[in-house]
């Protein structure tokens, strides 16, 4: 009987308290900042890290033997080609040259000689005084002298240029190393090294790219032989070293699957030095228009990078985007949204798909200046990433 009883009771009981307690009401929808995907003519970059190179490095090297006998250079000064380097002791060339000179003399005198007398014997053979073989003899000798004339004659050239090398004279305009030879030691021809002489103006840049780039470029049919690149140092914030690509390797290396590619940049003044590291953009693409958003308005999921945008009901929409290159912070998107699009430029944490938002509308300003930033990469001699930048419509 008891539980009987007590069971309508708490019944009453429960529904008294029920009914008197105030209901929770409803969160409100949080506010986001919406803008449409900013419209502009973009052109990607790729970047690369290489190494600056000498055009021209030519090891300085005597071409006679003897003594060093005077140093005109200072070490690492700036030469032109044909400035004097070194001299090596002169007498023995000035000796061996007189000593030719002299045997010209004699063979010229020589062959005056053969043809007076070849005169002589062809006025008796006139008269019949002399036969026909003296004066074939005289002949043959004077054939002879005229070869010993220019055999001496030679060997006075030959003198003169040994002459002349013993001043070491600058194969190429350069930086000069320090020398490596001190005066009064003796030197070998063709085998010492006196010096180093690298070119200054233009350089080289180096580098390697992958094969799948080779191959978009040859698709596109850009960035060939003349193609604009720009490089910057280590220490530098923008491209500030316009050159343009002189080489491209023919063959990819089939170990690395890499082709090895060359720049040719001016040097001027000569700041850019052989083995400096650098960071190259080379023209990925031509000029096309592009939509940009804010990099901080892409979401990343475990396999998708998304966008939220706000549908005409104000719910949040996840699509998911095909990135490209950033440009000054913003973030090229090649698929996924359209001009016309809200997207969500602020208060992406505060926002869940299929969540009612209140949006409030924005703007997406262009950047500030035509953009060099580059996504995140390793430094290798590989491309690192693509980088864009937009491009003036007046350049177009």
């Amino acid at each position: 009987m008891n539980s009987r009883l007590l069971a309508p009771i708490a019944a009453l009981l429960l529904a008294a308290c029920s009914g008197g307690a105030d209901e929770i009401p409803a969160a409100p929808a949080p506010s986001v900042t919406v803008a449409q995907p900013l419209v502009q003519q973009v052109r990607d970059w790729d970047d690369y890290v290489g190494r600056f190179e000498a055009v021209q490095s030519v090891e300085v090297r005597p071409r006679v033997t003897g003594y060093l006998q005077q140093v005109h250079l200072n070490d690492g000064q700036y030469v032109r080609a044909g400035e004097p380097l070194f001299t090596i002791d002169p007498r023995t060339a000035r000796a061996a040259l007189e000593q030719a000179r002299a045997q010209l003399a004699r063979a010229e005198a020589l062959l005056a000689n053969a043809r007076t007398e070849l005169a002589r014997s062809e006025t008796l053979a006139a008269s019949q005084a002399a036969s026909q073989e003296e004066v074939e003899q005289r002949q043959a000798a004077v054939r002879a002298g005229v070869a010993e004339v220019d055999a001496a004659r030679a060997n006075v050239e030959a003198q003169q240029l040994q002459l002349n090398f013993t001043t070491v004279r600058a194969p190429i305009s350069g930086r000069v190393s320090e020398r490596l030879v001190d005066v009064g030691n003796s030197v070998i021809a063709d085998q010492t090294v006196l010096a180093r002489i690298v070119s200054v103006s233009p350089i080289h840049f180096s580098f390697e790219g992958s094969e799948a780039l080779l191959l978009k470029y040859q698709r596109q049919d850009i960035a060939g032989t003349g193609a604009p690149v720009r490089v910057k140092l280590q220490d530098e914030a923008s491209y500030v070293h316009p050159g343009r690509i002189d080489y491209i390797d023919p063959v990819i290396d089939p170990t690395a699957g890499t082709v090895s590619g060359r720049a040719v940049l001016p040097n001027p003044d000569g700041f850019l030095k052989p083995g400096m590291v650098g960071r190259m953009q080379l023209a990925g693409s031509e000029p096309y228009e592009a939509l940009l958003v804010p990099d901080s308005a892409v979401v990343t999921d475990a396999e998708r990078r998304l966008i939220f945008v706000v549908d005409e009901e104000n719910t949040i929409q996840a699509r998911a985007v095909e990135l490209g290159p950033l440009v000054g912070g913003l973030r090229v998107i090649r698929s996924g949204v359209d001009q016309g699009d809200r997207v969500v430029i602020s208060g992406v944490q505060r926002a869940q798909p299929g969540q009612k938002v209140q949006p409030q509308s924005g703007s997406i300003e262009p950047p500030a200046t035509s953009g060099e930033t580059a996504a995140a990469g390793s430094a290798a001699r590989t491309p690192r990433a693509s980088s864009a930048e937009i491009v003036d419509s007046a350049q177009n």
